[in-house]
């Protein structure tokens, strides 16, 4: 019955997470129609509108055709009438997978990690396919399987990443627990998975940090380019609200690209295009916005920014070796490379993955290559983590660190010294207290009875006084 309970409590889980993302664009989707169209406006094209901007948010591309009716009144080329838009914004994707990563980890906690997060994406799997199925638009299509699977797999990579996390600390009774198990068999390899992941957060959370301090740094230094944007595009306060929510929903995409030009590759805005701590080269930029944050020009001093990555790694390796030792359990040169090198790896695997969700294309001709190239993101960001990594996990181990070892050993040496010292002392104790009191603490109480060598005598009823 509890497992039952946990399938259908993680089904709800992911029903509501599908309805609050839709709810999140039906809204204020519906107020800006209301205000634009009138109550006589088409109301069968807004659920198709919603469904597919869902969609769109969970890494579905869309193609777009442009009416013809609006080529001619715009004067579009007929080359750029239809075109593809496939990057992400993020802002939808992770409201996806932190919801799902929370309901992993309350089934995970119920003892059922596995069934909860697959009872959880099927029901997700069906919400995304009557969305898909019901909501088509003529001008901006999605390919039908991949707006099924994509939405799907981001909420399955989300509940098993929040149930492994517990699964493994608090065990499964199953599969999770025998990986433990035969990870712990091995004493000096035991730590080395749960230190890489911790090592891994600290970089994704000292890089996430950077990047939007430099961001908001950009935004202050260049607003009036912004501000100037905004006033240039002639739009109305319906128009500023849509482009600035618009925005707002790509600020953590905006976020991937700062992460690669503080890691050095950069990021395109068209193809022949580069902005990058060593240089920046762009050519006609869309009037967006946002693009008046783009520097202008860059400096070869700039790349000095490829430090931040290098101290969050270095960072992260402090924080896993203070750990380790605070544990009392220090490794051997073997096993802190296999951390610092599982570091880098696991930063770049998911630096590469950011990049593909971050970049493609946003519009017809020039602007088919925009956002960083996930290799070379992924490359510098990883090498540049693993150096910084080694550079605290290699290093000499401190004169500190080792006498707050030895004192630990001679503490402990001394401690079993003691106790076997007692159970010599006292005949037949050893033999008769069992192995799990034998490692109590000098000063525990115990029953008289179990004292050997101590007599209570016995008084004779004729001393008794008178």
């Amino acid at each position: 019955m509890q497992r039952l309970l946990v399938a259908v409590l993680a089904a709800f889980d992911a029903a509501i997470a599908a309805a609050v993302g839709l709810a999140v664009l039906l809204a204020p989707l519906t107020l800006l129609w209301t205000l634009a169209f009138g109550v006589t406006a088409d109301w069968g094209a807004l659920w198709p509108l919603t469904g597919t901007l869902w969609e769109f948010g969970h890494g579905v591309p869309l193609e777009v055709a442009i009416p013809d009716a609006l080529i001619v009144s715009l004067g579009i080329p007929a080359e750029a009438a239809s075109f593809a838009v496939s990057i992400t914004p993020l802002a939808f994707l992770l409201f996806t997978l932190l919801f799902a990563a929370r309901s992993g980890t309350r089934a995970a906690n119920a003892g059922a990690w596995l069934l909860g997060s697959l009872s959880g994406t099927a029901v997700f799997a069906l919400i995304a396919t009557g969305v898909a199925l019901s909501a088509r638009l003529a001008a901006a299509q999605t390919p039908l399987i991949l707006a099924i699977v994509l939405p799907s797999a981001v909420y399955l990579v989300g509940a098993i990443c929040g149930g492994v996390r517990v699964a493994w600390e608090e065990g499964d009774g199953g599969l999770l627990d025998r990986i433990h198990d035969a990870v712990d068999a091995r004493d000096d390899w035991a730590p080395v998975p749960a230190a890489i992941t911790r090592g891994t957060a600290f970089v994704l959370v000292a890089v996430t940090g950077a990047a939007a301090l430099a961001l908001a740094v950009m935004i202050a230094l260049r607003g009036g380019e912004v501000v100037a944007l905004f006033q240039a595009a002639r739009v109305d306060v319906l128009g500023l609200t849509v482009m600035t929510l618009g925005q707002l929903v790509y600020l953590p995409t905006l976020i991937v690209w700062v992460i690669s030009w503080l890691a050095g590759p950069g990021f395109a805005v068209g193809v022949g295009t580069a902005v990058s701590p060593a240089g920046t080269q762009l050519g006609v930029v869309p009037g967006i916005p946002v693009f008046g944050l783009l520097p202008e020009n860059s400096s070869i001093w700039m790349l000095i920014v490829v430090l931040i990555p290098i101290a969050a790694g270095a960072f992260a390796g402090w924080a896993v070796r203070s750990r380790l030792v605070w544990e009392g359990t220090p490794l051997g040169m073997a096993q802190r490379s296999v951390i610092a090198l599982g570091i880098g790896v696991v930063t770049a695997g998911i630096a590469a993955l950011a990049a593909v969700l971050a970049s493609g294309s946003m519009g017809p001709g020039r602007l088919a290559e925009v956002g960083p190239a996930p290799l070379p993101f992924a490359l510098a960001l990883g090498g540049e983590v693993l150096l910084g990594a080694a550079i605290l996990l290699l290093s000499p181990r401190h004169r500190d660190e080792l006498a707050e070892e030895r004192t630990d050993r001679w503490l402990a040496e001394m401690s079993a010294d003691t106790i076997v010292d007692e159970a010599d002392a006292v005949p037949g104790a050893a033999s008769d207290v069992p192995t799990s009191d034998s490692a109590r603490p000098f000063d525990d109480t115990a029953p008289l009875d179990d004292l050997r060598g101590f007599v209570i005598p016995k008084r004779d009823p004729s001393d008794r006084p008178d």
